[in-house]
């Protein structure tokens, strides 16, 4: 049986971070994200916290890899 939440997250802490995040860009982007029901939200506005949380990744993973 597979216990994984919808985003994918099995650890309760890792879930908690990954919404702090996702508010945060959120914030910096502009986009109204609030807790619990976000279906005002357009496609374009969810799709742009998505790709700004996988590219705000990508840059600190790139940055770790430099620092080796």
């Amino acid at each position: 049986m597979n216990n994984s939440t919808s985003n994918g997250t099995n650890v309760p802490e890792a879930k908690s971070a990954m919404n702090r995040f996702k508010m945060e860009v959120a914030n910096e982007i502009g986009v109204p994200l609030s807790d619990g029901y976000n279906g005002n939200l357009t496609s374009a506005q969810a799709g742009s916290i998505g790709g700004n949380m996988v590219k705000k990744m990508i840059e600190a993973q790139e940055r770790e890899m430099a620092n080796r």
